[in-house]
């Protein structure tokens, strides 16, 4: 899609914070949560490899690309929607679990942040 339009792709990934904290009974020692940094640090390592594994097959397509990897953000629906917004970005393409049965129907969390925040309009891909 991009090749035809000869558009520019900006790649994105967004890394957040755990949504929880896995604690131990009251008066446990501090340090349970000791491996939270190497948790986070592992999921921006994760993101770079991410979005240059996408990069690089942008480019194989002969599409420019850049690569993005958003953090911190208080969520990943609101990483993506302040980047587009930020960057006037004219379309989002967002992927959706691909699931059966009634859940089918549903659009994932995210897409379905994305879909309702966007300043601009949405495509979801599964």
């Amino acid at each position: 899609m991009a090749s035809s339009y000869k558009a520019s792709v900006v790649i994105v990934s967004v890394v957040s914070p755990p949504g929880f904290y896995i604690a131990g009974p009251v008066g446990a020692p501090a340090d349970l949560t000791d491996d939270l940094p190497a948790y986070y640090r592992a999921g921006v390592e994760d993101a770079n490899t991410a979005v240059a594994s996408a990069k690089a097959i942008a480019k194989s397509a002969g599409v420019e690309a850049e690569s993005k990897v958003i953090q911190p953000a208080a969520s990943v629906v609101e990483g993506i929607v302040d980047y587009a917004s930020s960057e006037k970005v004219d379309l989002v393409v967002v992927g959706t679990r691909g699931l059966g049965g009634f859940k089918k129907m549903l659009l994932g969390s995210v897409s379905s942040g994305v879909v309702a925040h966007a300043p601009c309009t949405v495509l979801i891909v599964r």
